[in-house]
């Protein structure tokens, strides 16, 4: 009987993680260059944790074993801001620091570098991009001008394995492993919109949401038996 009660517990908290990726991408669907998440999950019997033999019974619970990030592309959308891009393929602008970003609304910091609007540099080929007065703006091929006159060109990188960048704070990400050049190209005066579908969140959360509620509906039952039982113990 507690076994039950074990089994819908793991299944409870299961759904609370999942409600909560899922709440976090709703939350994030009009962020800039946001990338939704996924969660995974993975089974195990209950004779592993409780040390009885195993069985074929199919008492298994659940346990959320990580949460991994979609980089499927977002839509682009016109600004019109000369200092705005969106990365156009796979890829990433690579920042200080060792992170890396597709977040591309970036602006001009009070000490001419490039930055995001964090305020974190931008790297060129040859190191962060420091701008001159002038009128400031980005080829489609990555040149950053000034006035007409090349700056530096912005260092668009991709990994091997996108699985493994961790996400960090401000749409920036990091990785251990080396990043590679990559073959994008970028739209000046576009940024790329968050790749969350709303609705399809919105279906989702309600179907874990009821989901959730039959966890603690069993949870109860299996409590309402626990009480039964020992109270008809107690009068033998």
């Amino acid at each position: 009987m507690y076994k039950g009660i074990y089994i819908a517990l793991s299944g409870s908290v299961l759904k609370q993680g999942q409600l909560d990726v899922l709440s976090n991408n709703i939350a994030n669907a009009n962020t800039v260059g946001f990338k939704k998440e996924r969660s995974s999950f993975r089974e195990f019997l209950v004779s592993g944790i409780s040390g009885a033999p195993e069985s074929d019974d199919g008492r298994a619970m659940t346990d959320l074993s990580e949460v991994k990030t979609d980089f499927g592309a977002g839509n682009q959308f016109a600004t019109g801001n000369s200092l705005d891009v969106a990365i156009d393929g796979k890829g990433f602008l690579s920042l200080e620091g060792g992170r890396y970003t597709r977040k591309g609304d970036l602006r001009v910091g009070k000490d001419g570098f490039l930055v995001t609007q964090a305020g974190r540099r931008v790297l060129g080929s040859d190191g962060p991009i420091q701008l001159p007065p002038g009128k400031a703006d980005i080829l489609p091929t990555g040149e950053v001008r000034v006035d007409g006159t090349t700056i530096g060109t912005l260092r668009v990188v991709d990994f091997e394995d996108s699985g493994a960048l961790a996400e960090l704070s401000d749409g920036e990400y990091a990785t251990a492993q080396p990043p590679v050049p990559s073959a994008a190209a970028v739209a000046p005066g576009h940024l790329e919109a968050s790749n969350v579908e709303v609705v399809k969140e919105m279906v989702q959360m309600i179907s874990t949401l009821r989901e959730f509620e039959m966890y603690q509906k069993a949870i109860k039952a299996f409590d309402d038996a626990a009480a039964r039982v020992n109270g008809e113990m107690a009068k033998v």
